[in-house]
């Protein structure tokens, strides 16, 4: 699924700082009543044309669920790298709730129990959680004759919805930062192979989606 260099993002993370644009430069967030990735220029911008559709298709002879699962390891390396893109600019006080537009997201403790975290605390339990659960070889076995357990795809909804929320949040609140370090191709790509793929295999609710609706219909081919 990697249609471009992923070399150019882990780049950016270690020196993001210096390849930004100059601050009369910058795009500046809150500057129209559009979200900056609304627009028709940063919307449109794509590094794959066309559809999307056999991207996500199952490869003939290939297990569903090992193709599930190399996509989920691959949709969090890059989501994961976004994020690290942005970390300097999501801090208590720029994002003191996890949000993506008018939508809040609250974190489950383990008495199930909905607490309101800023969003860098929250993301950081999220993504630690997610590699957690990539890394153990009972849910996601990488040796033949180690079975999948009857409730992946139970584990894999919960993964995309969280990992949704992170790419939501970088969308509404920290694009302007994409766009200085010239990285919406890249996120764009990513976000609309992310829909379609878990459109085709049904790994999160359309209503779960509602923070991202519009710009899915636009952005989609």
């Amino acid at each position: 699924m990697n249609f471009f260099r992923l070399s150019k993002i882990a780049n950016i993370t270690r020196q993001k700082t210096s390849a930004a644009l100059p601050p009369s430069q910058n795009v500046l967030r809150n500057s129209s009543e559009i979200p900056l990735f609304m627009k028709h220029e940063f919307a449109s911008s794509m590094l794959v044309k066309g559809d999307f559709n056999n991207l996500v298709k199952l490869p003939k002879y290939v297990d569903l669920y090992e193709w599930l699962a190399i996509n989920t390891f691959d949709f969090f390396n890059l989501i994961n790298m976004f994020y690290g893109v942005v970390s300097e600019e999501c801090t208590n006080n720029s994002c003191p709730i996890m949000s993506a537009g008018q939508s809040e997201f609250y974190w489950s403790d383990t008495q199930r129990k909905a607490i309101k975290l800023p969003a860098t605390q929250y993301v950081d339990y999220v993504l630690s959680q997610i590699q957690t659960i990539i890394m153990d070889e009972k849910i996601f076995p990488t040796r033949a004759g180690y079975p999948f357990q009857k409730d992946f795809r139970l584990t894999l909804r919960t993964i995309f919805l969280e990992l949704f929320r992170v790419i939501a949040h970088i969308y509404w609140n920290h694009y302007d930062v994409i766009v200085n370090l010239r990285l919406e191709s890249h996120i764009n790509s990513t976000f609309i192979h992310f829909i379609y793929f878990t459109s085709e295999y049904d790994l999160i609710d359309k209503k779960d989606l509602s923070s991202m609706e519009d710009f899915i219909n636009l952005a989609l081919p």
